[in-house]
């Protein structure tokens, strides 16, 4: 469900000029914010993992960053969702008992990703910001805008039905 992005998120004082947040209540407490990322790059349905693959056939001609070849389950092995450490397009920013922060910055434009663990509340919410560079980046995010508002909001079921398994 639509959301706000949390008081405490690390993305707070972010400028950005597009912010949207989703959430879902899950139902154990045992949760690490490992798990919650795994669950991001684990969960999404095949025709995100297609739209995904899509964009980067379509940027690599604009020559915007892609997030190449290789197999996700391989790429994923001893990940372990600390900041420096990348996967494919997703770089990790910041990282804290609650929250990862994923992303990248571009010429075009910067993108994070909140994965944001409430566990007091079971609430897990994912934040998107957005900060445009240029022309080239308004006009990318364009189409990506309302894939968007709708991948996500898939995604973030999926990530709880597959953590609370």
């Amino acid at each position: 469900m639509k959301s706000s992005l949390p008081e405490s998120s690390l993305l707070k004082n972010l400028p950005h000029d597009y912010l949207d947040s989703y959430s879902a209540i899950f139902s154990t407490t045992d949760l690490t914010i490992e798990q919650v990322g795994k669950s991001f790059f684990t969960s999404g349905p095949e025709w995100v993992s297609w739209l995904f693959a899509l964009r980067n056939r379509v940027v690599s001609l604009l020559g915007l960053k892609t997030s190449g070849a290789g197999e996700r389950d391989a790429l994923l092995q001893g990940f372990k969702y600390e900041v420096g450490e990348r996967v494919g397009l997703f770089k990790v920013f910041a990282k804290n008992e609650n929250e990862i922060i994923l992303g990248e910055d571009d010429k075009h434009l910067d993108f994070r990703v909140s994965l944001f663990l409430d566990k007091q509340n079971q609430i897990l919410i994912v934040s998107t910001v957005v900060k445009i560079h240029n022309w080239l980046g308004r006009l990318y995010f364009l189409p990506v805008k309302p894939f968007h508002k709708l991948i996500v909001p898939t995604m973030v079921k999926g990530m709880v039905k597959q953590l609370i398994k």
